[in-house]
């Protein structure tokens, strides 16, 4: 059963309406309150076929006003200037036997992994326990890199991934419930550009079939999102 604040939201919005991306974040702050700091996201409905090697959407997006969440990173890297780099950059864990040995017992208690290249010869057989949970370091995302410091900067600065589900489906953090209007508004704008221009030349049709903003607790809110497909 739907919460009375759950009900409350949903007399704010018209759920077949497709809304401008102003006017949603409007309504998305007028929305009841939870009593903790609720995320905002976007989730897209793309049209692709998932289980096509050449219809994968990923990438990464760095928002302008960050994810509001704190970063915890992890840096798999051999003693030298990769690691000591990390370090000063502000990486919570920086190791290469220690960590991979840890990981390959269970421990994930970090929400980004960093990899250079060498370290990824070992680091490459934990795919099995850090794939399912997406913590895998990958060119494709800047994760797996030399420079460790700037990926570090970037990640903990409010860079995000994006990357399409079993459906066909994204789910982006965008921002906190206590961020203004303007920085959601910036950040979504950020990530629907792109994943618009993540479009693989193989798709047919449209690409972007639906998109929706909410808060953890809220009511999905339409978005019309042609004005980024036109540009």
């Amino acid at each position: 059963m739907p919460s009375k604040r759950y009900k409350k939201a949903l007399e704010l919005v018209v759920t077949s309406k497709l809304y401008q991306l102003k006017s949603a974040v409007e309504i998305l702050a007028r929305f009841p309150k939870a009593k903790f700091n609720e995320t905002i996201e976007l989730a897209f409905r793309l049209g692709v076929d998932p289980k096509q090697s050449d219809q994968m959407v990923r990438g990464t997006v760095p928002l302008p006003h960050g994810s509001g969440k704190t970063v915890r990173v992890l840096v798999f890297a051999k003693p030298g200037n990769a690691a000591d780099s990390a370090k000063t950059a502000g990486a919570e864990y920086v190791g290469y036997d220690d960590l991979i040995k840890k990981c390959t017992e269970g421990w994930s208690d970090f929400d980004v992994a960093i990899s250079t290249p060498e370290a990824m010869i070992e680091v490459r057989k934990l795919g099995k326990v850090l794939g399912p949970r997406g913590l895998m370091p990958n060119p494709k995302t800047g994760t797996v890199t030399e420079d460790t410091a700037k990926a570090v900067r970037e990640v903990k600065a409010g860079r995000v991934e994006f990357k399409i589900d079993k459906a066909g489906n994204i789910h982006v953090p965008v921002g906190k419930a206590n961020f203004s209007d303007l920085h959601i508004v910036e950040n979504v704008r950020s990530v629907i550009e792109a994943v618009a221009k993540s479009r693989p030349s193989t798709v047919k049709g449209a690409f972007i079939i639906s998109c929706t903003l909410s808060s953890t607790m809220s009511p999905p809110v339409r978005l019309d999102v042609r004005e980024f497909l036109a540009a």
